[in-house]
């Protein structure tokens, strides 16, 4: 009876993984990939890419909630991980309910509504790494 429940827990477990990758896609398979090269760059620390982000606004003058995109590339960041986009409301930064998928290539590519008239210092953010600020202007 012992043998039958461990042998059913076993199969249930390798059902439900299964099914997670397959529902997860591209992005669980990149990170699964992602630890067997972590013993060689944790072996030459000098080697390892460090994470950065650029961004670009499509424009740095806009009406309030206009839409306008911010585009830019990143580097050291996962395809599947996601940006997203702070704002700094005074003196702090203020994560927006803007957020990206970096592509394979690096790449993402963000719409954006802002509704705070005057001068917006903004960033994209992943963790600890983030963009230069930019700024966009609200009338």
């Amino acid at each position: 009876m012992i043998s039958k429940r461990r042998s059913l827990r076993t199969v249930v477990v390798g059902a439900l993984g299964a099914a997670s990758l397959a529902l997860a896609g591209t992005a669980t398979a990149a990170t699964a990939s992602t630890p067997a090269a972590s013993p060689v760059t944790s072996a030459h620390p000098a080697q390892a890419a460090k994470a950065a982000i650029t961004a670009t606004p499509s424009t740095t003058s806009v009406r309030a909630w206009q839409l306008f995109r911010v585009t830019g590339r990143t580097t050291g960041i996962a395809a599947g991980g996601k940006v997203t986009l702070q704002q700094k409301q005074h003196g702090t930064w203020v994560s927006l309910p803007a957020s990206a998928p970096v592509s394979r290539g690096g790449s993402y590519s963000l719409g954006v509504k802002l509704g705070l008239k005057g001068k917006n210092d903004l960033r994209i953010v992943n963790g600890a790494t983030a963009s230069p600020v930019f700024q966009v202007t609200v009338r």
